[in-house]
């Protein structure tokens, strides 16, 4: 529900110590709210979670939003997009205060050429997201609607977040009347 990835958390970390051109790997910050990537947008920049937990979601043509995943400390985004050179697939919005490792294109793209570690990391990443993205699908083969929220607010109290209503209603890909059923039910 909550992905996170220590390993290339203390991968970036260690980079960052190394690093002589800052302007090239910065770190930022973003509130509550603040878009942090854009679907269709160019990308400018890969990013690695560094503190913090965000939203990846996808808006469809009717304006309706399907939450594809949580993500917190040490997960990366941006990288399908540069290594595809493509526009951003989804949009990244931050849940709670996010501070980001900020890598120019140019410099991560030197990464990949010369870093095994780092394209380690990379492949570990990619093969984690799709064993991820397979337990869901069939997870939400398996279990009911109720089960999972149940999960999801028993994540957003150990995390001390909030997630309002419309993002567990796109999350779990039910309307928010019919999450209000259910947690009248569960009540």
């Amino acid at each position: 529900m909550l992905r996170t990835n220590q390993t290339f958390l203390n991968y970036l970390d260690e980079l960052h110590k190394k690093q002589n051109r800052s302007d090239d790997f910065i770190v930022k910050s973003f509130s509550a709210g603040d878009q942090i990537l854009v679907q269709d947008h160019q990308l400018s920049h890969v990013m690695m979670i560094k503190e913090g937990i965000v939203k990846c979601f996808l808006a469809e043509e009717n304006g309706k939003e399907y939450i594809v995943e949580f993500l917190g400390s040490g997960e990366i985004i941006g990288e399908v997009e540069l290594i595809k050179n493509i526009n951003c697939l989804c949009s990244i919005e931050a849940l709670n205060e996010v501070t980001v490792y900020a890598v120019k294109i140019p410099f991560f793209k030197a990464l990949i050429k010369n870093d095994l570690a780092l394209n380690h990391l990379l492949l570990e990443s990619f093969a984690e997201r799709i064993i991820n993205t397979s337990s869901r699908a069939s997870y939400q083969q398996l279990y009911t609607i109720e089960h999972t929220l149940k999960q999801l607010l028993q994540m957003q109290a150990k995390q001390n977040i909030h997630i309002s209503k419309e993002d567990m209603a796109a999350y779990l890909g039910i309307t928010v009347r019919s999450l209000n059923r259910i947690l009248k039910d569960l009540k």
